[in-house]
């Protein structure tokens, strides 16, 4: 489902507000709600909402698990970290509890760290289906979402949660959720902002089938529902404006 705003501002609070009800019905049917969060600066400004009274108070903060969908292969206090920049960002204003936060460690070697992350969520789950509430996700000008870029091999990943992938343009490591586990989620949503995504909105969502190319096309939930939050400079070059 298609949602395009007029500015960034309003695809902002538009994901906002479905992020309240979406993780209120899942505590409201469950008791708890397992959220997936994406790193980079676009959802950013989400979080930093969130924090707003408007928002916070809408919610049971303690009764939300937090996850990530990947993160950059640098130390925890590196600016460019995910989980810290989130941590500022969302959990301290909150005061999210550190048990309700499960943090990618980049402290050991990559594969191992991608391991050791897929056995936090088997044991967050127990001995239910492996499949997060909601999962945000972001957009790369190179159509790459989480850290699924362009001709990896963590896209013909089909068994593994979470997979450690070399960038080679971006000489680094990357501990990436694998396509096959965001496809598990209730909720996907993409937030997407700004007229340097166009050309990759437009190809994920328009262009020809080709995962190699624009990785984001492999986002495809079987069963759960599948959302893109824009505004209309990231939704321009779009014939169709839903799906």
């Amino acid at each position: 489902m298609l949602h395009i705003y007029k500015t960034t501002d309003e695809t902002i609070k538009g994901l906002a507000d479905y992020f309240v009800q979406t993780v209120n019905t899942a505590i409201k049917e469950k008791g708890r709600c397992s959220v997936v969060l994406s790193g980079g600066n676009s959802p950013k400004k989400l979080y930093e909402l969130l924090t707003t009274p408007d928002y916070s108070r809408q919610i049971d903060w303690d009764r939300i698990y937090f996850f990530f969908g990947d993160e950059r292969y640098v130390p925890f206090t590196d600016p460019g970290n995910n989980g810290n920049m989130v941590k500022k960002a969302l959990f301290e204003p909150l005061m999210i509890p550190d048990a309700n936060i499960f943090y990618i460690n980049t402290a050991v070697p990559p594969d191992e760290s991608a391991k050791k992350y897929a056995q936090r969520i088997l044991s967050h789950f127990k001995n239910d289906p492996v499949r997060f509430d909601l999962i945000l996700l972001g957009l790369g000008e190179n159509a790459h979402t989480a850290s699924l870029f362009p001709h990896t091999p963590v896209l013909k990943e089909k068994k593994a949660l979470v997979s450690a992938v070399y960038i080679e343009e971006l000489s680094s490591y990357r501990i990436t959720m694998t396509a096959a586990l965001i496809n598990e989620a209730h909720t996907i949503s993409f937030l997407v902002y700004g007229e340097a995504k166009a050309k990759a909105v437009q190809g994920v969502l328009e262009g020809e089938k080709d995962f190699e190319t624009y990785p984001a096309q492999l986002i495809i939930p079987e069963e759960g529902v599948l959302h893109w939050f824009l505004d209309e400079n990231a939704a321009k070059n779009l014939i169709r404006r839903e799906f």
